[in-house]
């Protein structure tokens, strides 16, 4: 596994803890279909939230946020419909959003973490 692949997984894995301890269940860790991949879906008893988890060393490259441009936020949304679909029973009753998770810093365990409620969609 690269080194990349490596921070972007110890990344979701704080991202699931973290929304775990707000009180979110973890539905689905790296769901994918023939159109992409979502990181994570968690629920609370009036939402199942799509998250965008992005992980960087530092913000050489920009803020992790900057990353989820037009195209990707449209490409989240279309998943999100497909897991939505996939899974009605579990969305029943709940609204459906898109959240994005960014940490920033070499070690994700330590990094800062920011989460993005409600990423505006085009």
């Amino acid at each position: 596994m690269a080194d990349k692949d490596v921070l972007g997984r110890a990344g979701e894995d704080r991202a699931a803890r973290y929304f775990e301890e707000q009180g979110f269940t973890v539905l689905a860790r790296n769901w994918r279909c023939r159109d992409g991949e979502i990181d994570l879906v968690v629920a609370d008893r009036s939402a199942v939230v799509v998250v965008e988890v992005k992980t960087r060393r530092d913000e050489g490259f920009g803020h992790p946020f900057e990353a989820i441009d037009a195209r990707k936020r449209g490409r989240l949304w279309r998943l999100s419909i497909a897991w939505a679909s996939a899974h009605r029973e579990l969305v029943q009753g709940r609204r459906l959003r898109i959240d994005a998770v960014g940490l920033i810093g070499a070690d994700p365990r330590t990094a800062r973490l920011e989460h993005l409620v409600d990423v505006e969609v085009p």
